[in-house]
């Protein structure tokens, strides 16, 4: 188990993703997955789009921290399908983050490339929830039980929600 901090503080920052991005996949109407916010098809990605853009950012994580950088556009499957395919590969980029391998990238730059670009899409997917008529309820996040390491769609139950 790695012992770096900064290795550390980044994995929390993937448990927090993994807990955020949980409750705003969870529980969507079946017609989310294709709701689109403009008409235009090239307008704004659809919420499958973007989760199916989730999934292809972890699988450039692993590829950036194994050192052999590579970027594929996946095509989207189902809601299920992208779900299962986000926290799995959330997952393993945990995974390498908590061992002891060298990275082929810095953590700032893992944390500024596929990281960060994912907590704004997870944020979009939360809003477009609003927009489509089936928001998620809004929670201090402060006080979620969110732990390193746990970075499945299994998350625990929110603490202290809101209308």
């Amino acid at each position: 188990m790695a012992t770096d901090p900064q290795r550390a503080f980044l994995r929390h920052a993937l448990a927090t993703l993994a807990y955020r991005g949980s409750k705003a996949i969870r529980g969507a109407p079946e017609s989310f997955a294709t709701f689109r916010a403009a008409d235009a098809a090239d307008a704004a990605r659809t919420p499958l789009e973007i989760l199916a853009h989730l999934g292809d950012l972890f699988d450039w994580a692993v590829s950036l921290a194994q050192g052999e950088p590579a970027w594929r556009d996946a095509e989207p499957g189902s809601w299920a399908e992208e779900t299962e395919r986000f926290f799995s590969r959330l997952q393993s980029f945990d995974g390498i983050l908590a061992s002891e391998v060298p990275l082929g990238f810095s953590l700032e730059q893992l944390f500024q490339g596929p990281v960060a670009d994912a907590l704004t899409h997870v944020g979009q997917i939360a809003l477009l929830r609003r927009l489509a008529g089936a928001p998620i309820r809004g929670e201090n996040y402060l006080k979620a039980d969110i732990q390193t390491g746990r970075v499945t769609s299994e998350q625990a139950k929110p603490r202290y929600e809101f209308d």
